[in-house]
């Protein structure tokens, strides 16, 4: 089967934990640059990556690559890239997002009308047609200037990877799926330790834990852009990426994860949310004050999205962030991963973070601080009787 590049973009900071995930699916890395991964695949491996990769924003085929210093050279460029190789003669085609860094061409909105100009200049050629219908299948594309290098993606996913079809009801601010997968994934927690969110807003973050306990793949029950893509990847392809996610699902993992949210409202989102993706059994939501949390047993772990920014005042946040230090404390030999742009959190709290990762939440700079318990002591083989 024909292999090509496959660039899968994702958040800011998140770079490794994905590249791990892409390995983990046994595809081979070609490059890791800020905010995105490369790596080698075939049309399995588009369906296999939109399926079960965690971190990724989405899966882009790598269909061109050129070096452009002005427009002449953006649509020569775009006009060699065999189009018709991708895009057949009732193709809905358009350039979706086109971002410039440190390249002579920065205009967005010009970048994207010439290369539309050049595919249709290349497949009125090809074609023998003057006009196109566009009336079939969708192929948007993303392109990336770095440096007057000009990389052309086809987005095979359409709606963000992140959206994962269980979150029909959200907070205020929520944190993005695959947000909190990588947070989750940032830290050691396993599906036999412990941990506690409680500040689960619509329940993003335990419901992410659930489903990585469950081995349930996140792109499972959604669809794809790629998928009405039927002259380069057959439904049969998409079936059994389905059917392999499917097997590997263990909905019988014990776990002990819990939510907790102040407003009664919150807590009922989480819980429909948690049923619609599949993980209501495996998580206790409550309604419950930062302040009184506290948990029986030793070496859990605290991942949580606190608020910050605009849903707080700067006379709030310290009182509350004194308050989760004052909390954590108080729970004996338990880690803490936490995320916010609240830049004196580690002060409020009352103690300095062990790790501290700078990780970009949409536009939004934010701190990923670390908070690490001591480990488990290892459990010795256990005696026959």
């Amino acid at each position: 089967m024909k292999t090509f590049e496959l660039i899968a973009p994702c958040h800011f900071g998140m770079e490794s934990v994905l590249k791990k995930e892409i390995i983990d699916l046994g595809y081979d890395i070609t490059e890791v640059s800020d905010g995105r991964v490369t790596f080698f695949g075939d049309f399995e491996a588009v369906c296999r990556a939109n399926v079960f990769l965690r971190t990724a924003e989405r899966v882009l085929i790598k269909v061109g690559s050129f070096h452009a210093e002005s427009f002449e050279d953006l649509f020569q460029g775009t006009k060699a890239i065999a189009w018709e190789e991708w895009i057949p003669s009732d193709g809905k085609f358009w350039v979706a997002k086109a971002a410039s860094v440190k390249s002579k061409l920065f205009s967005p909105s010009d970048i994207q009308s010439i290369m539309k100009k050049a595919m249709v200049d290349r497949l009125k050629s090809v074609y023998h047609i003057s006009w196109f219908e566009e009336n079939g299948a969708s192929f948007p594309l993303r392109v990336f200037l770095l440096k007057d290098e000009v990389t052309v993606g086809l987005d095979t996913t359409g709606e963000s990877l992140h959206k994962r079809g269980y979150r029909k009801l959200t907070a205020k601010a929520p944190i993005a799926e695959n947000l909190a997968a990588g947070l989750i994934m940032l830290s050691p927690w396993h599906a036999d330790r412990i941990l506690v969110d409680p500040f689960c807003g619509s329940g993003t973050i335990p419901i992410e834990a659930a489903m990585m306990a469950a081995n349930i793949a996140p792109g499972m029950n959604r669809s794809f852009l790629a998928e009405d893509w039927t002259h380069i990847l057959t439904k049969t392809m998409w079936y059994d990426t389905v059917t392999e996610a499917n097997d590997l699902v263990d909905k019988t993992v014990v776990t002990d994860i819990q939510g907790y949210d102040l407003d009664d409202e919150m807590v009922k989102i989480s819980r429909e949310n948690a049923r619609l993706a599949g993980v209501d059994k495996m998580i206790h939501f409550q309604k419950r004050d930062v302040a009184a949390l506290s948990h029986p047993k030793k070496y859990g772990f605290i991942i949580t999205n606190p608020p910050y920014g605009e849903r707080l005042s700067d006379n709030e946040l310290p009182v509350l962030y004194r308050t989760i230090g004052e909390r954590y404390a108080a729970l004996d030999s338990w880690s803490m991963y936490l995320i916010t742009s609240y830049e004196k959190a580690e002060l409020a709290i009352g103690r300095k973070a062990d790790k501290n990762r700078k990780i970009y939440n949409g536009m939004m700079k934010t701190y990923f601080y670390q908070f690490m318990g001591p480990k488990p002591p290892k459990q010795g083989p256990t005696k026959k009787r």
